[in-house]
C-alpha cells in the first residue's frame, strides 16, 4: 500500500499549459462522489455560463456520466468534446507513461435558471419541513 501511495505522489503531469482555467472541474473518481461533482458543475455554470470537465484515465467514465446527468435533467448543453492523450512521468519508475484525457465544455440551458430556483425552493421547503 505505501508503494501506491508513493507512486502516486511522484505522478506528475507534464501537460499542464491550461490548468488556470477558472471554470475547470479536473474530475477524480476516487477522490469525491459522483454528486459533488454535478453540483459543483452547476454553481460553476451559475457564474460563468459554462464548465468544462475534465478527467484523465479510469475518471472519464465519471465525466461522461456528469455531463450525460446534467444534459438529461435539463441543466446542460453540450458545447464541445475533445479528446487526446497526455504524458505523465511516473517518478517511481523513471518513464513516460501515455493517459487517455477528455474535456466535455457544457453550457447552461435556456431552462436552468428556473431550474435552479425550483431546487432551491424545494430545499427551503425540505428544510422548514425538518425544522417544524
Amino acid at each position: 500500500m505505501e508503494e501506491i501511495t508513493e507512486a502516486v505522489q511522484n505522478i506528475t503531469i507534464t501537460n499542464s499549459n491550461d490548468s488556470q482555467k477558472k471554470n475547470r472541474i479536473q474530475v477524480s473518481n476516487t477522490k469525491k462522489p459522483l454528486f459533488f461533482y454535478v453540483n459543483l458543475a452547476k454553481r460553476y455554470m451559475q457564474q460563468h455560463s459554462d464548465v468544462e470537465l475534465s478527467a484523465l484515465g479510469m475518471a472519464i467514465a465519471t465525466v461522461v456520466t456528469i455531463a450525460e446527468i446534467l444534459k438529461n435533467s435539463g441543466f446542460a448543453i453540450e458545447k464541445k468534446i475533445m479528446t487526446s492523450t497526455v504524458d505523465i512521468k511516473d517518478e517511481s519508475r523513471g518513464r513516460v507513461i501515455q493517459k487517455a484525457k477528455i474535456e466535455i465544455v457544457l453550457g447552461k440551458t435556456d431552462k436552468f435558471d428556473e431550474l435552479m430556483a425550483a431546487a432551491e425552493e424545494e430545499r427551503e421547503l425540505a428544510n422548514g419541513e425538518e425544522q417544524s
